[in-house]
């Protein structure tokens, strides 16, 4: 239903995409509430205004429907800023220096733990981006700290999407955790580095995995994130996002309790400035079938259809996969901690306990998600014995696909997470040589997704925050290097704006409420630093926010925060 009576807050002065049937674009729009009461000519909606009526001019910049991220992670973004930082460092003697700025603040004996060597959001370049080319050794990290254990955090490791990830600890934190000449590693992906002469560890952890593993075994006694660092990292997400325009995010990798305990505080303290639709990442108590399946029908019924919650915070649908990996199992022994991740690695099931309770999900209207190796042939195998065509089952992270496998997906109803970063930006050019040029088409073949019919949705996987960036993606195909991957599945710049709103709206069954700018939606909107529509192609990843709104409410102001 349309608000009525005088509006609240009236945006004049705007290039209105509102990205409705017609893509029509209008100069003002009015809010009554936490809805849009009408958009128009700007004679019309002042025709809305009363005595209390809030004016807010564009300035005739582009006003666009608040973004939505469809596979955010937004609970890391904040908490990069809780750990003590080491960007600027650019040499062996600066990252020492910051340590012993840190230790001179911290209490002797009392862990010291930082964020990895290099420039966030990627981390490129490391270790060849300090002057010696190399990383610490415990020994030097001990002139800065010897008192304190020092261990320097790896990265997450699809921030870069290289491997090795490497991990620095002193004499002390080694000392902490056990590790001897005589320890073992975890797994065969870690290394424990090595002095060549003594035999004895260096303090370098070396893992050629992209989930850090090191820090939940041989380092698993460093100081963990608490439910307070969650809440104050979450509510500093919510304040990135919104100054990039994302006024929701979906979390189809699912959260774990913890996180989901951070989203609980911050709704109870009012509505929240980025809406937020959770998928659920279950704790697998064993990979018995049907103990899985009667656990499934005991407590997962509250994550059909809708799940529970509101539009400011909703739990529905669960999160599975297939990599039953030992790595996995050995991360999970820290459960209910989940570190970075934020979801359970014990999520993971057997291949065959998998399908069996993807199956009782189907019959109990319980959306899946998951991004397993031949995912869409498992989702066919559980079509054949409960249909799931209707309930929007989720392909995360998509890469390649051929003409037959995107009929397939429009015929099972899925709807497609986008990740462009790793396969367009950072893979695009391995990708190019391992395909050949007449197959690169194959990768994020958005064009012939769009015209298909599928529904895709744009999403940053927090690497980084922007949707600008694969807004960018999608419209120009650039990879790294500046060349063109598969110039054929370009999407035009309104059609990549819809798939980073309008339809993450669609990936969580709310295309009624949001996604576009229309009488009787939820007012989300976004006021750009740029005309997405114009600017050069080059500028749209650099795209910001000047002001957010998200139900009515002005959550993000530049002009105010300077």
């Amino acid at each position: 239903m349309e608000p009525t009576g005088p509006a609240d807050l009236i945006v004049t002065n705007g290039k209105i995409a509102t990205l409705d049937a017609s893509d029509r674009v209008a100069q003002a729009l009015a809010i009554k509430g936490d809805r849009f009461q009408a958009v128009g000519r700007a004679e019309e909606i002042e025709r809305l205004a009363g005595p209390e009526t809030r004016r807010i001019d564009a300035g005739g910049k582009l006003v666009v429907p608040g973004l939505i991220d469809g596979h955010a992670h937004l609970d890391r973004e904040g908490l990069k800023e809780i750990l003590p930082s080491l960007s600027g460092c650019r040499s062996i003697a600066d990252v020492l220096d910051r340590i012993r700025e840190i230790a001179a603040r911290t209490p002797k004996g009392e862990w010291i733990v930082t964020m990895p060597i290099g420039e966030p959001p990627f981390y490129q370049g490391v270790p060849e981006n300090l002057a010696e080319a190399r990383f610490p050794t415990r020994q030097e990290l001990d002139t800065a700290a010897p008192d304190h254990p020092v261990y320097i955090r790896p990265i997450w490791g699809h921030w870069r999407n290289t491997l090795p990830l490497v991990s620095v600890a002193n004499t002390l934190a080694l000392e902490r955790a056990g590790i001897t000449r005589d320890t073992m590693p975890p797994a065969p992906s870690v290394e424990i580095g090595k002095d060549p002469l003594t035999g004895e560890p260096n303090g370098s952890l070396r893992e050629f995995i992209y989930k850090p593993l090191v820090e939940k075994t041989l380092m698993r006694g460093i100081p963990r994130f608490t439910l307070d660092d969650r809440i104050a990292g979450l509510k500093r997400s919510m304040e990135v996002y919104n100054s990039l325009g994302t006024t929701s995010v979906f979390e189809g990798h699912g959260v774990a309790g913890e996180v989901f305990a951070a989203y609980q505080h911050l709704r109870e303290e009012g509505p929240l400035p980025v809406r937020s639709q959770l998928m659920f990442s279950p704790a697998w108590l064993g990979v018995d079938a049907e103990a899985v399946r009667d656990l499934l029908v005991d407590w997962g019924r509250w994550l059909a259809r809708r799940g529970l919650g509101d539009a400011y915070l909703r739990m529905a649908g669960i999160y599975t996969e297939s990599d039953y990996s030992e790595e996995n199992r050995l991360r999970a022994l820290c459960g209910p901690y989940t570190g970075w991740a934020g979801f359970n690695f014990d999520s993971a099931l057997p291949e065959d306990v998998m399908i069996e309770m993807m199956v009782e999900a189907a019959r109990n209207g319980i959306r899946v998600g998951s991004f397993s190796p031949r995912i869409l042939e498992l989702y066919e195998q559980v079509h054949r014995r409960a249909k799931i065509d209707d309930q929007r089952w989720i392909i995360e992270h998509i890469g390649m696909f051929t003409a037959d496998e995107i009929k397939r997906v429009r015929d099972l109803g899925l709807v497609l997470q986008s990740y462009s970063t790793k396969w367009i930006e950072q893979d695009g050019e391995a990708l190019r040589v391992q395909l050949g040029e007449d197959r690169v088409g194959q990768v994020l073949p958005l064009r012939d997704l769009v015209d298909a019919g599928v529904h895709v949705s744009l999403a940053t996987d927090n690497v980084p925050p922007s949707l600008f960036v694969p807004i960018g993606h999608a419209v120009s195909r650039l990879t790294e290097q500046g060349r063109v991957l598969g110039p054929d599945q370009k999407l035009s710049r309104m059609e990549a704006l819809a798939a980073a709103s309008r339809e993450g709206a669609w990936l969580s069954f709310e295309e009624d409420e949001k996604g576009t700018i229309e009488p009787g939606k939820l007012a989300d909107l976004a006021v750009l630093s740029e005309d997405l529509l114009e600017a050069d192609e080059a500028r749209i990843p650099g795209i910001v926010s000047d002001l957010t709104v998200t139900g009515g409410r002005v959550v993000f102001d530049r002009d105010a925060v300077g």
